[in-house]
């Protein structure tokens, strides 16, 4: 029997749909089992279910409440906020001047950069150890910032210094003979272009300093200054079968929700960002 052609792209189709939706089973599934967990307490957590026996608000409230989640939240959006801020800031200008102003050494400074961001947190955990009580900021959310900011900028100034090449110059030198200045040519010509790039670099440096674990852990000692993975990570029982495995995965619930809202807001800038990127190299 010879298959048409019809056929064949309903088959193709077919494929094609399968597998989108075991990936997204696959990825989906432990977030939706979390939140199943989530709503369960007493010996309901360790039977096995998919479907919701109960509604157990009352993990969330010693999630929030107890055990001080809310207020890592706060300083998780802070620091996350604030790394974000300052990389976009410097990495907009510094891709500028990679991109626009020509000066002897900078295809190597750009290469060393981008270096910089292969090395792993823990070979530098010590360095920066030094660095932060050097500088007085033990303790604070100003540690963290700073490293992160450090991690995250290598990617930020490769990637925006990419799509500044890619914008015709064309536009800077229109902008100059209308009287424009550097900074002025920065923010009206080249930010509202770049938009794309820096929702999805931004977002990216956003995740990254959310979900960042080990300079949290290194750098903060004081309760009410961690941030949300190591106030988890604090929850305590006597022995694993006396976590207060509900409230764990309330906070892993509330931890993960603002970043799903981020990327469903943005969603269209960051395929739209990551498109372009695919096209121009």
């Amino acid at each position: 029997m010879k298959i048409t052609r019809r056929q064949r792209k309903f088959g193709h189709s077919l494929v094609i749909f399968l597998g989108a939706t075991c990936a997204v089973l696959f990825c989906v599934f432990p977030f939706y089992y979390a939140i199943i967990t989530s709503l369960r307490t007493g010996q309901e957590l360790f039977l096995p279910a998919y479907l919701p026996s109960g509604y157990h608000w009352s993990n969330y409230v010693t999630a929030l409440v107890d055990n001080g989640i809310a207020r890592s939240l706060l300083n998780s959006v802070l620091v996350a906020t604030i790394t974000v801020g300052v990389c976009l800031l410097v990495s907009i200008t510094a891709s500028f001047a990679l991109a626009r102003v020509p000066f002897r050494g900078r295809k190597f400074l750009l290469f060393t950069i981008l270096c910089v961001s292969m090395f792993p947190q823990v070979a530098v955990l010590t360095g920066m150890f030094e660095l932060v009580r050097f500088l007085g900021l033990y303790d604070s959310l100003g540690a963290l910032v700073l490293s992160y900011t450090t991690f995250s900028l290598p990617f930020t100034v490769w990637v925006l210094t990419t799509f500044m090449k890619s914008i015709p110059v064309e536009l800077e030198e229109a902008a100059i003979v209308d009287g424009a200045k550097t900074w002025t040519i920065i923010r009206r010509v080249f930010a509202p272009i770049l938009a794309p790039a820096l929702v999805t670099t931004g977002l990216l440096a956003f995740i990254g300093a959310w979900n960042e674990f080990m300079f949290a852990l290194t750098f903060i000692i004081s309760g009410d200054k961690r941030t949300v993975p190591v106030a988890i990570s604090m929850f305590s029982g006597a022995s694993t079968f006396e976590l207060p495995w509900g409230s764990i995965m309330a906070a892993s619930v509330v931890v993960t929700l603002p970043i799903i809202v981020l990327v469903l807001i943005f969603q269209k800038r960051i395929v739209s960002g990551l498109t372009s990127g695919a096209i121009k190299g």
